[in-house]
């Protein structure tokens, strides 16, 4: 079992910056894929970016690249989601996940640990 909390969401105006966190208990996520995926009213949830549980980017998507990175600190057992040049389309629920010694799949159903959630909205 392996528990995730993401923090770091919250109100921006459009071409500022976040950086959102997921904090993993429980097991090391040293052994598991990660994603972050998002999630806007009235629409299905999106995959961002993940990374497979050897640490390289599996899959990212074209709406953020060049805007948004994914790193880890795997002594504090965190994933972290760098977001810069937010635009308002990227207001939406953001989610980590979590996917034991997974590919880094961009499907969500192949997650079995998901976050909270932390809201992003951004404003124009």
């Amino acid at each position: 079992q392996v528990q995730l909390v993401e923090s770091g969401g919250g109100l921006v105006q459009a071409g500022g910056s976040l950086r959102l966190s997921c904090a993993a208990s429980g097991r090391t996520f040293g052994n598991y894929a990660m994603g972050w995926f998002r999630q806007a009213a009235g629409k299905e949830r999106e995959c961002i970016i993940t990374i497979r549980w050897s640490g390289n980017i599996a899959y990212l998507a074209d709406s953020v690249k060049g805007r948004f990175t994914m790193s880890s600190d795997i002594a504090k057992n965190t994933v972290y989601l760098q977001m810069n040049s937010l635009k308002p389309e990227d207001t939406a629920v953001y989610y980590c996940a979590a996917d034991y010694r997974g590919p880094g799949s961009s499907s969500a159903r192949s997650y079995n640990y998901w976050g909270q959630g932390t809201q992003v909205t951004v404003s124009s």
